[in-house]
């Protein structure tokens, strides 16, 4: 007798039935993407973060100590607004454009070679050096020669290139980070998100007058919103995941607080000259702005529901996926008609004599 090869007749069929595109293409991973590709995505993520200034002119903001008296058409362009009234802002555009970078960089985790992040930082530090370097010179070049001046500059360089290294740790927390870590540095960057798109969407109040209402609803709301978003994409399926919704939640809690204090004192004009009261100023004004529920209490809450809604909905589609039956195979499909365990029906072998 012949031995009985039904047994493999479903995988030949199998082989015969798959689509050979699709083989194809689950054969071959996609292409990892070029150091120089990267470098560019890096690069292009650090001109979109400063796209509210770049689009409002480059126009240096009013300076206190400025050598000449200057209209403000004549000040110099800049990369940066560097000014004490814009530290916020300053903070905006390079954390926003790290927090880009990063979520691009976990976009083609995929397609990365293991330096990609890499190159990716470098293309972000690239513009976003360059645009501290230039705004120093260009503000060092037009202030009076005092020690104010030296003082000055000091503050607005160091509030610069820590928003830089911030701005790293949100990208690299983004990029390459677990889901816990990820969301810690979108929460950082969603902080800052109604200053940056503020400035993208916000009329210069010299000159269009009062924002609408809807736009300052959206800005109030906005980084609640993505808080609670972050969250509900992280899940807390784990510990981790647990602790990181907790501290992003006070992320939300503290940073608007800091944000409303350093921008009160440094924007102060009659606490330019006294340091320690500049300081004694902005802790009263953090204290008040962390501690007073009409403040704190309706942002954390519409987090909290955001990211609720968020999980409940990522559960229900889970179920209804895993609940769909799978598709039947049509009736000639010869997985259907012969049984894994094969011969079930080939007839039986007959017997000598």
């Amino acid at each position: 007798m012949e031995p009985d090869d039904t047994a493999t007749e479903p995988r030949e069929a199998e082989r015969e039935t798959r689509d050979p595109e699709e083989g194809a293409a689950a054969a071959a991973p996609p292409r990892p993407l070029r150091w120089w590709l990267c470098l560019l995505i890096g690069a292009a993520a650090g001109a979109v973060g400063l796209l509210p200034w770049l689009l409002d002119g480059m126009r240096l903001p009013l300076q206190n100590l400025w050598a000449t008296d200057a209209q403000p058409d004549e000040y110099p362009l800049a990369l940066l607004p560097f000014s004490q009234y814009f530290l916020t802002r300053i903070a905006a555009l390079l954390i926003v454009g790290a927090a880009i970078a990063g979520i691009a960089a976990r976009a083609t985790r995929s397609r990365q070679r293991r330096s990609g992040v890499a190159w990716m930082l470098v293309g972000l530090l690239a513009v976003q050096v360059t645009a501290v370097v230039q705004s120093t010179m260009v503000v060092r070049g037009g202030l009076e020669d005092r020690f104010e001046s030296d003082l000055y500059l000091a503050a607005l360089v160091a509030v610069a290139v820590l928003a830089n290294l911030i701005g790293v740790a949100v990208m690299i927390l983004v990029g390459a980070a677990p889901r816990a870590g990820a969301v810690i540095g979108l929460a950082v960057a969603a902080v800052l998100s109604s200053s940056w798109l503020g400035g993208l969407v916000l009329p210069d109040p010299a000159v269009g007058g009062p924002a609408p209402e809807p736009v300052l609803f959206v800005l109030r709301w906005l980084p609640a919103v993505l808080v609670g978003a972050a969250i509900a994409w992280g899940g807390i399926g784990t510990v981790g995941r647990v602790i990181a919704a907790v501290v992003a939640l006070a992320v939300l809690w503290i940073g608007p607080a800091l944000i409303t204090a350093v921008s009160n004192a440094a924007g102060s004009r009659v606490l330019a000259r006294r340091p320690d009261e500049m300081i004694e100023y902005a802790v009263g004004v953090f204290r008040s702005a962390s501690t007073l529920p009409e403040l704190v209490v309706p942002p954390l809450v519409v987090a909290v529901v955001v990211a609720v809604g968020g999980l409940v909905g990522r559960l229900v589609v889970r179920r209804r996926r895993s609940s769909t039956p799978e598709p039947s195979a049509p009736p000639g499909d010869a997985s259907q008609s012969v049984p894994d365990g094969g011969g079930a029906s080939a007839p039986p072998p007959s017997k000598a004599g």
